[in-house]
């Protein structure tokens, strides 16, 4: 079974852990910006999961699109839109992707350490948004 589903607006990547204290203790806690992004996403996320989460191995496209900035150029935008242009700024790729693997967490998937094939690509758009696109593989065939 495959699912796909869009979720609209800025992305946000996974930015690094904070450090408090707590009493004695020092816990450590996402920042608030990384934190509402990931309750959006896990928001959007039970729209569409299955009855119940996957169990199995599985495999993740995200189309990440970030937002066209507002100094660029008609030709560049063009270039942008068509993916031509690529984004080579920060954020990584990768911290877009923890972000939205961790939302999915006990909605889509019991974990996100079931995911065992990763394709993850920035764009720029006029509409900021990530797509997913999860899918089984089938194990133990052969």
């Amino acid at each position: 079974m495959n699912i796909e589903f869009t979720v609209p607006g800025v992305p946000v990547p996974q930015l690094r852990a904070r450090a408090g204290k707590r009493g004695n203790k020092i816990i450590m806690y996402d920042p608030k910006e990384s934190k509402d992004y990931k309750e959006y996403v896990a928001l959007v996320a039970r729209q569409h999961a299955p009855k119940k989460p996957y169990e199995g191995a599985l495999s993740v496209n995200l189309k990440i699109y970030r937002q066209i900035p507002k100094s660029t150029t008609k030709k560049n935008r063009e270039l942008y839109n068509a993916g031509i242009k690529r984004p080579i700024v920060k954020a990584d790729v990768d911290n877009y992707s923890k972000s939205v693997l961790d939302s999915c967490n006990g909605i889509i998937w019991h974990d996100d350490s079931q995911v065992v094939d990763l394709y993850a690509a920035k764009y720029y758009s006029d509409n900021p948004r990530v797509e997913i696109a999860v899918k089984e593989i089938m194990e133990g065939i052969g």
